[in-house]
């Protein structure tokens, strides 16, 4: 995780009417990390189903331990695709949670001895669970409560589904590996909160769609990954074309999210 540069006013002094009490912060992380962790057993169930071995598909769980990276590895490995193309698919896909852990290192202000540790709990669901809490104590709590389930469930799972692939016997034929996406999806929509990452995350889903059909198995997630710039680059020129008027800068100034999230 990133160095702590300046911890956030919010968490450096709590406001007591703001605080919220521990057991709250350990039930939403037990919810996120179970109903989560559980969907490891889809990504047991493709990755065997994929071809890969008992001792690939645990070490991908353990190590790597970003589903959505996991899923789009063996899924285009599943569909046909050049391993070094999957492989890319999953970096980038991968490559968020070092943005998240930027903004984490901030909130969480923890010693430098657990800082590698914690790094490898920087994932969708620990950041969706830790950016909302009012004080560093929940974040904290928030964090740790998610991470340890989560990790401890998914591989888990992942183990037993990868040992029950064959008694399933046709594993696309059960949709297992629309799990993890699904969970996902739905921890991400609320957290798009204003037009510019709406229409991101929009174009990036017609970019992966339109190009499922002529690109390699893997090719389209990274193709997708052109939807950021692209947004960003015309909602510049529009704010540079309002500022000249005085009325469409304004605009776009009261769309922008909030800093401290």
């Amino acid at each position: 995780m990133a160095e702590q540069t300046a911890p956030p006013q919010s968490t450096a002094a709590p406001d007591a009417a703001t605080e919220k009490p521990d057991a709250a912060v350990v039930r939403d992380a037990l919810g996120v990390g179970i109903a989560v962790g559980l969907s490891g057993f889809a990504f047991g169930v493709t990755s065997a189903g994929a071809g890969l071995t008992l001792l690939q598909t645990c070490a991908l769980s353990l190590l790597v331990f970003t589903g959505a990276s996991q899923f789009a590895l063996v899924g285009a490995l599943a569909a046909g695709g050049n391993p070094y193309t999957a492989a890319a698919g999953a970096f980038f896909l991968g490559i968020r949670n070092a943005f998240y852990g930027l903004r984490l290192s901030q909130l969480l202000a923890l010693p430098r001895a657990l800082r590698p540790l914690a790094a490898q709990w920087v994932i969708d669901e620990t950041t969706a669970v830790t950016l909302p809490q009012p004080t560093r104590r929940a974040a904290r709590i928030g964090f740790t409560v998610t991470g340890l389930t989560l990790y401890t469930l998914w591989n888990l799972t992942t183990l037993v589904g990868a040992l029950g692939a064959e008694a399933l016997g046709d594993t696309d034929a059960w949709g297992l590996d629309a799990a993890s996406p699904a969970v996902f999806l739905a921890l991400l929509a609320p957290m798009l909160r204003t037009t510019t990452e709406r229409v991101t995350a929009g174009l990036a889903v017609l970019l992966v769609l339109g190009l499922l059909p002529v690109l390699p198995a893997g090719a389209p997630v990274l193709v997708s990954a052109l939807a950021a710039p692209v947004v960003l680059f015309l909602r510049g020129r529009s704010g540079k074309s309002g500022h000249g008027t005085g009325t469409t800068n304004s605009t776009v100034t009261e769309n922008e999210p909030g800093e401290g999230r």
